[in-house]
């Protein structure tokens, strides 16, 4: 691999650091000042001491001030519940993981040859993490602004596309056995597998003389989510 650095396999693709500093060019619009940020937030633990968790850190702060403020001018008149709700939503590991899909992070990720064979590409915890982490490198890149105004061009559909704030599932679940005087749901980890960086837990989640669902997700919490959507798609 003659190369400046090491190719970073994708399934079946080799992909070089040009190739990703043009993706992170693209993607940010303009030639990053401290291209070695970049490179620091696609780097995963497990090729490198000088991985994306710091900047992770950083960006999840930023992500949550410009989404706070966008929805804050956004919906005036809603009260901060309201606020809330949309907001876990939408800065939810879940949704910056789908975001990291949308720009094409996957082939880009600097993977340990282990990390890669465990599927570290498809972690949705990992992809929600240089999600933000990318955030947190171009907040120190180019300032505020520049960080605010990524963010608002990718999230843009999920911010200002809802009429009203959505219901978490497992608020809509427990909403909807107090209506129908049924019991509390009930969750229970049935399943937890995968190597440290990319667990998987499974999750029941039951009603007493109504009706159960099971669902995976990267953590207890999402693998809850997903369960009690489920549940409700059943119910409708």
């Amino acid at each position: 691999m003659g190369e400046r650095g090491a190719l970073q396999p994708h399934r079946g693709r080799l992909l070089s650091e040009d190739a990703r500093k043009e993706w992170i060019a693209g993607l940010i619009g303009r030639q990053p000042r401290k291209a070695a940020l970049f490179t620091q937030a696609l780097t995963h633990g497990s090729a490198s001491p000088d991985h994306y968790e710091r900047l992770e850190f950083l960006g999840d702060r930023i992500l949550g001030l410009v989404i706070g403020e966008w929805l804050f001018e956004l919906y005036p008149a809603e009260p901060e519940g309201k606020l809330s709700a949309r907001f876990n939503q939408i800065v939810s590991g879940e949704v910056c993981a789908e975001i990291a899909r949308g720009i094409g992070i996957q082939p880009h990720m600097i993977l340990g040859k282990q990390a890669r064979d465990d599927g570290a590409t498809d972690s949705a915890n990992v992809l929600g993490d240089m999600m933000e982490a990318l955030i947190g490198a171009l907040y120190l890149d180019g300032g505020i602004e520049e960080a605010r105004a990524f963010i608002r061009r990718l999230w843009a559909g999920r911010v200002d596309g809802i009429d009203q704030a959505p219901k978490h599932p497992k608020s809509a679940l427990q909403e909807w056995a107090a209506a129908h005087k049924r019991r509390t749901p009930e969750y229970q980890l049935i399943d937890r597998s995968g190597p440290p960086h990319n667990p998987r837990f499974t999750v029941r989640v039951h009603i007493h003389n109504v009706g159960e669902a099971s669902a995976t997700g990267a953590s207890k919490q999402e693998a809850e989510t997903a369960a009690a959507r489920a549940l409700m798609e059943q119910l409708r």
